[in-house]
C-alpha cells in the first residue's frame, strides 16, 4: 500500500517559500501513491511525475541551502550532506535489478516526511 503523508500546519518551518516547498513535495509523494495502481499507463505517469519531485527536490534543497547561507546557519553543511544522501538513495533504488515503484513511492513520501519534520525553524516569514 502507498505512502500518502498530508500537510500538517506543524510542519511549517517559519518561511514561506520553504513552507510551500514543502507542501509541493509531499504534494508530489501523493500523486506518485495515486500512480502506484500499475499498468502501462500508470508507470509512464509515474515516471513522470517521479522526475518532477527530483526537479522540485533540487530546486527545494537550492532555496534552503540559499537561505541557510544568507542566515550563516550551522545547519548549512548537515544540509548538503543530507541532500547528497537524497540523491544517493534514490539512484540506488532506481537502479536495482528489483526496482519498484511502489517502494520507491514509500521512501520518498517517509524521506520527505523525515526532511520536513527535522528542517530548521527558520521564525522569519519571507
Amino acid at each position: 500500500m502507498p505512502t500518502r503523508v498530508p500537510w500538517e500546519p506543524n510542519f511549517s518551518v517559519g518561511h514561506e517559500a520553504i513552507d510551500a516547498q514543502h507542501q509541493a513535495l509531499l504534494s508530489q509523494c501523493n500523486r506518485l501513491a495515486d500512480l502506484c495502481a500499475g499498468g502501462e499507463e500508470a508507470d509512464r505517469q509515474f515516471d513522470q511525475a517521479f522526475e518532477q519531485l527530483r526537479a522540485l527536490a533540487r530546486a527545494h534543497f537550492e532555496t534552503e541551502a540559499a537561505v541557510l547561507a544568507e542566515r550563516d546557519h550551522p545547519d548549512l553543511e548537515d544540509h548538503a550532506a543530507e541532500c547528497e544522501e537524497f540523491d544517493y538513495l534514490v539512484d540506488e533504488i532506481v537502479t536495482t535489478d528489483n526496482f519498484d515503484r511502489l517502494e520507491l513511492q514509500r521512501f520518498l513520501a517517509l524521506w520527505c516526511l523525515g526532511h520536513i519534520s527535522g528542517s530548521v525553524q527558520l521564525g522569519v516569514p519571507a
